[in-house]
């Protein structure tokens, strides 16, 4: 993954469609330094539960991530993660009525690791307790609602995909 995050991050500086830091362009990284296996489990401890194993080895590589572009959330270092009805309850409210209530029932049990503040949500949802297995969305209003992806790696590989192919129709 962290060859995936390295790709990301160079192709984004060479786009130049957002801005970076001047450590960020120098550097050719979006991330940070990695969160140690204390705060990590300090930070499962404190929301009780377990992160899916690509996402502690994203927090194993960087502590957050910069958004490349206007279109992808950022990913938060660890001690902002939380329960997104902890951080933005009225969007849970906003899916709770008649028709859409089971988004609604998915954002309630939601950990926000991506977005806060931000147009578009990254969210982890914990869906079979007992098998451990993990949904994975990308969540905007705009989009309209989920965008549902296979895992962690899925979700960086379509963003170098978008930003390899902005590249090129900005050369032709």
């Amino acid at each position: 993954m962290k060859s995936l995050l390295k790709q990301i991050s160079e192709k984004a500086i060479e786009l130049a469609d957002f801005e970076f830091t001047q450590m960020q362009t120098e550097n050719k990284w979006l991330g940070t330094k990695p969160a140690s296996e204390t705060e990590i489990k300090l930070t499962e401890k404190r929301l009780g539960m377990e992160f899916p194993t690509d996402f502690r080895k994203f927090l194993s590589i960087t502590n957050g991530f910069s958004a490349p572009n206007d279109i992808e959330p950022t990913f938060e270092p660890i001690d902002k993660i939380d329960y997104l009805k902890k951080i933005d309850s009225f969007i849970i409210e906003a899916y709770s009525i008649d028709g859409i209530e089971d988004v609604g029932k998915e954002l309630k049990k939601s950990i926000l690791v991506g977005g806060i503040n931000e147009e578009q949500y990254f969210l982890l949802i914990l869906s079979d307790l007992k098998s451990g297995k993990w949904k994975y969305w990308k969540f905007a209003n705009w989009h309209p609602g989920e965008e549902e992806h296979e895992s962690l790696e899925s979700y960086f590989k379509e963003v170098l995909n978008f930003l390899n192919e902005t590249i090129e129709s900005k050369k032709n």
